[in-house]
């Protein structure tokens, strides 16, 4: 069914994707950011479906780079982790603490990963019925995201978006620098933008003027304290004993 979302726009007017660009925002704010998009915009909601990568129907994040959250310059990362699983269920508590990497949990589900200040997101939110026959489980929405983002690498290789597509391999078997493959990050996120431009029609937007009557919004999205992993720690060691 995902097949049909990419050309289920032809022959018709494009529907709308609204753009925001951000440069050097902290992880932690741009989930933020997020989350309120998800929760307070009409457009979409509750019941909206939203992961990595998603439909880019209402609303697109593209950031060229990354910044870390309010550390130190020597800290290089930090951990996002989903929503509805255990910390210690998903990370090695005790190097995070001796290497003070922040970690964050994030509002929605999806998987645990790692990033820093060369990290480059792309995020879409949009409503679950954005793409006429799309349905909004993970496996079509992959799919469909697939056939987008293969616009983008075409001229590069070959592209495929698995699912689990890393079991039974070493990171280093699918892991690469994006240097590699593509000149540079702007030719990427060009490149992502062209290739909405075919299917939507993009409407660049301000976000802070988009968020000002939402001021009072309480995010869910946070970071885990030091003393709550210590407490973690503790408790799996007096369990131990």
């Amino acid at each position: 069914m995902a097949s049909a979302g990419l050309a289920g726009v032809s022959g018709a007017a494009c529907p709308l994707m609204r753009l925001v660009t951000m440069s050097s925002v902290p992880i932690l704010q741009q989930l933020h950011l997020e989350e309120q998009l998800l929760r307070c915009t009409p457009e979409t909601g509750a019941s909206s479906m939203t992961a990595r990568p998603l439909l880019p129907l209402s609303w697109d994040f593209v950031r060229k780079d990354d910044s870390i959250v309010h550390q130190p310059p020597c800290r290089l990362a930090n951990l996002v982790l989903c929503d509805g699983r255990r910390v210690s269920e998903l990370v090695e508590i005790q190097p995070v603490l001796r290497d003070q990497v922040p970690v964050v949990r994030r509002f929605s589900g999806g998987g645990t990963v790692i990033v820093d200040q060369g990290t480059v997101f792309v995020t879409f939110i949009c409503n679950k019925n954005a793409v006429t026959g799309l349905q909004p489980f993970p496996r079509d929405i992959m799919s469909w995201s697939g056939q987008l983002y293969g616009k983008v690498f075409d001229r590069f290789g070959e592209f495929h978006l698995r699912e689990n597509g890393n079991q039974a391999r070493n990171h280093t078997d699918f892991l690469c620098r994006m240097k590699e493959y593509i000149p540079s990050r702007s030719v990427f996120t060009d490149g992502v933008i062209a290739a909405l431009g075919e299917h939507f029609s993009v409407q660049p937007m301000d976000l802070q003027a988009i968020l000002s009557s939402h001021e009072e919004f309480v995010p869910s999205t946070k970071l885990v304290s030091q003393q709550d992993l210590e407490e973690i720690v503790s408790s799996k060691e007096s369990f131990r004993v």
